[in-house]
């Protein structure tokens, strides 16, 4: 079968590798669609990211559906044929965060193409998955690309969760690439009123409007807009910080009002806070990694129509096309979610 391999960064391969076969509780999945992803993009524009760094050949990407093609001895609920979204997440389920169902935490997690432990955790772009049949999401009714974008949907849902009740509140998105895009989906799902989305482009800000964004602000043309939300203390009660970016941060501080919440989910590196200012506001941080359950939660609600990913999904890819299909998902002027098509290769 052949699988995307990063050597190291700008060299991105694709190679055969062997098929393997289901064991009790797994099933051999014929992948469709899988989107690259930012940490996708770390390790082939730069062989990682902070201390993280490719010691040897991976197999990158973790958000991926396929069909199933054949069950191991044990497994029900599911049948061949049938499209799937798969979660990356496998927590191992005995740490002591696992047994706090704290699942994200886990001291143990097998997530697809991650360079943090070694030897590495092979991803999933290959033309044949072996998964644990507790992975799989159905995902009757929806396209191969909507099932693949369940992965990052769940990373914004359990964002929500972290930012608490946001019914009627409002809200600031700081970066508006897939995870942003993503959130202000989510935040509007949740019952948030205002939505404002802040980006340094023109192509990113429009699809913003087009998730539900009620403002979008250029901050490299425009940013003295934001200026409008600090007065008597500030506006927003929560901000989504998906940029990753210290500027984004310390730019929106003024605008939060008083005992406001920031989630931070853009993870560029370690970032020097305001933390005078957010001391007098009496701001809360909170941090918001990965997800658990949420990934089966953003399967049905895609499934139920309730949130519409299909115009973000900007490109699609032939799997020999791998490197451009890389190329270009980085690229903010023209991509949001860029994926590959699995089932096209010569």
């Amino acid at each position: 079968m052949k699988s995307i391999v990063i050597h190291a960064a700008k060299d991105l391969r694709i190679e055969d590798r062997p098929e393997e076969t289901p064991g009790p509780g797994e099933v051999r999945i014929a992948m469709a669609a899988g989107g690259i992803c930012g940490s996708d993009l770390h390790y082939f524009h730069n062989g990682g990211f902070g201390d993280v760094r490719l010691k040897e050949p991976m197999i990158l990407g973790h958000e991926v559906s396929g069909h199933i093609a054949a069950l191991g001895d044990g497994v029900t609920g599911l049948h061949e044929g049938q499209l799937v979204a798969i979660s990356p997440s496998r927590p191992c389920g005995h740490c002591r965060f696992c047994r706090e169902a704290m699942y994200n935490q886990c001291l143990n997690m097998r997530f697809y193409g991650s360079a943090m432990p070694f030897p590495h955790i092979q991803g999933a772009f290959r033309q044949s998955l072996i998964a644990n049949a507790i992975q799989c999401a159905p995902a009757d009714g929806l396209t191969p690309g909507e099932a693949a974008m369940a992965e990052p949907l769940a990373v914004t849902l359990h964002a929500v969760r972290q930012a608490g009740p946001i019914f009627g509140k409002s809200v600031l998105v700081t970066g508006c690439g897939p995870i942003g895009i993503l959130s202000i989906l989510a935040a509007r799902r949740a019952g948030a009123d205002l939505i404002v989305a802040t980006d340094l482009g023109e192509f990113t800000l429009d699809m913003a409007k087009k998730a539900g964004a009620d403002v979008t602000i250029n901050m490299a043309t425009n940013g003295d807009d934001l200026a409008a939300y600090s007065a008597e203390k500030g506006t927003f009660d929560v901000l989504f910080e998906c940029s990753g970016a210290a500027p984004a941060l310390k730019g929106a501080i003024p605008a939060m009002r008083p005992g406001g919440t920031i989630v931070q989910l853009g993870l560029g590196g370690d970032m020097q806070l305001p933390v005078q200012a957010m001391t007098a506001k009496e701001l809360s941080l909170k941090g918001s990694f990965r997800f658990h359950d949420e990934f089966f939660t953003g399967v049905s609600l895609m499934q139920k129509g309730l949130i519409d990913v299909k115009p973000f999904i900007t490109q699609t890819f032939a799997l020999d096309a791998a490197i451009e299909a890389f190329e270009t998902a980085g690229d903010r002027s023209k991509a949001v979610k860029a994926q590959i098509d699995f089932t096209k290769a010569a």
